[in-house]
């Protein structure tokens, strides 16, 4: 195939050959994983090297990325609607590349995180654009196949990060060079993303950045039921992720004593996400978001519920840990890459601006939840999975008042 003209795509119609815009929307979004899970192996050395005595603040590397990362959603959705796609996100890819180097030199440890805010709020613009990418040119189960296929590539950063980084620990490298790494990386995404991706929204769909206009509709999005719903638990589900990523390096280290496994344990928790959202692309367009993302949901909190009591029982092994995480994690790969869909799904005339504060919702509270998560760990495993039983509790609660009570149809 030609390469496209970098011209504006026609509206509900792919600029690019489905093989080549799924990977390409999934290496945008999986920027931001690489820039969370590479660092997990590197917590300690960066804790040695720049003088950080709590293992639990060394929590703040991640609590940092995600805090800029969600704050900044709210400007690239208005912006994108106005300016349209691809400016916007060629601008934030840029940026990502040069607060990565910024990080790779950071002298002391409030600079680093002064860094990684930057970082984060670099990378929500590939969260953001991207999504309204995906909205630009498709809708309903449609969306979710492509969101699931997505998700897939997406959720092979978090499998191979971590090993990265501690390849590059283990041959003597420092923690600098993963920072290098990822900005040479995010460097390449910029050149393919330049290159083969047109602009999605036509010119007359462009919104005005005017605040009235950008108030209203922010008031559109939460005037939708499923939207509002669907976002939030969304949230609560990320907290509980979030905490997970923030403390497990601590627990394969001081429940397990084993942080040799923790890249090995990581990805194979991961990779039961990605299978989980290849699942459903293969299984959504014949039973429907709703179906498969309640059905998820409540698995999720049932296996939380059994691995809480597992734990409270000191029946916690190493195997029980990995094989119980990677279940819930395959329910979680199954409901929110429908979530995401069904939050998406009217928001076709306001892609970006709802695309960005539904991200801003999202990864704030998922960041405020899963730091609570992590700095509640104390040498067991029972806070972290005493929030995700929590959180996969209230999810349930909120779908059940947005479905008012009719869950589990198709849809």
């Amino acid at each position: 195939m030609d390469a496209p003209h970098l011209s504006t795509a026609s509206a509900g119609q792919a600029p690019l050959r489905f093989g080549e815009f799924v990977p390409l929307a999934a290496a945008l979004m999986a920027l931001t994983a690489l820039g969370i899970d590479s660092m997990l192996p590197a917590l300690p050395a960066i804790g040695t090297s720049l003088g950080v005595d709590s293992a639990n603040h060394r929590q703040f590397v991640i609590t940092a990325f995600l805090v800029g990362f969600a704050v900044a959603q709210l400007a690239y959705g208005p912006l994108s609607d106005r300016f349209g796609r691809r400016p916007v996100l060629l601008v934030a890819l840029g940026c990502y590349v040069v607060t990565c180097a910024i990080a790779a030199i950071s002298g002391s440890f409030v600079l680093l995180l002064v860094a990684r805010v930057a970082m984060g709020t670099a990378a929500a613009g590939a969260r953001v654009v991207t999504v309204a990418l995906v909205r630009d040119c498709y809708s309903g189960r449609a969306m979710a196949r492509v969101m699931s296929l997505v998700f897939i590539v997406f959720m092979a950063a978090p499998i191979f990060a971590p090993a990265v980084g501690q390849i590059i620990l283990s041959a003597g490298g420092s923690w600098r060079t993963i920072f290098w790494g990822i900005g040479a990386i995010a460097g390449l995404v910029l050149l393919w993303f330049a290159l083969r991706m047109p602009e999605t929204l036509a010119v007359d769909a462009r919104q005005s950045l005017h605040p009235a206009r950008v108030v209203a509709d922010y008031g559109l999005m939460l005037r939708d039921r499923a939207a509002v719903g669907y976002t939030i638990a969304t949230g609560l589900l990320s907290g509980a992720l979030f905490g997970f990523i923030g403390s497990v390096q601590q627990v394969m280290a001081d429940v397990f004593h084993r942080p040799d496994l923790l890249t090995v344990v990581f990805a194979g928790v991961a990779s039961t996400m990605a299978l989980g959202s290849f699942l459903n692309s293969r299984i959504v367009m014949r039973l429907g978001t709703r179906v498969i993302s309640h059905t998820a949901l409540t698995l999720l909190t049932l296996i939380a519920a059994v691995h809480l009591a597992v734990t409270v029982l000191g029946w916690e092994t190493l195997w029980s840990f990995a094989v119980l995480q990677a279940l819930m994690m395959a329910c979680f790969g199954l409901a929110t890459s429908n979530f995401s869909a069904m939050a998406m799904e009217r928001m076709g005339a306001i892609a970006g601006t709802a695309s960005s504060l539904q991200g801003f919702v999202t990864t704030l509270a998922g960041a405020l939840i899963g730091a609570a998560i992590g700095q509640a760990f104390d040498g067991t495993t029972i806070p972290l999975y005493s929030g995700f039983l929590l959180m996969g509790a209230l999810s349930l609660v909120v779908v059940a008042v947005t479905e008012r009570g009719r869950m589990f149809r198709p849809s």
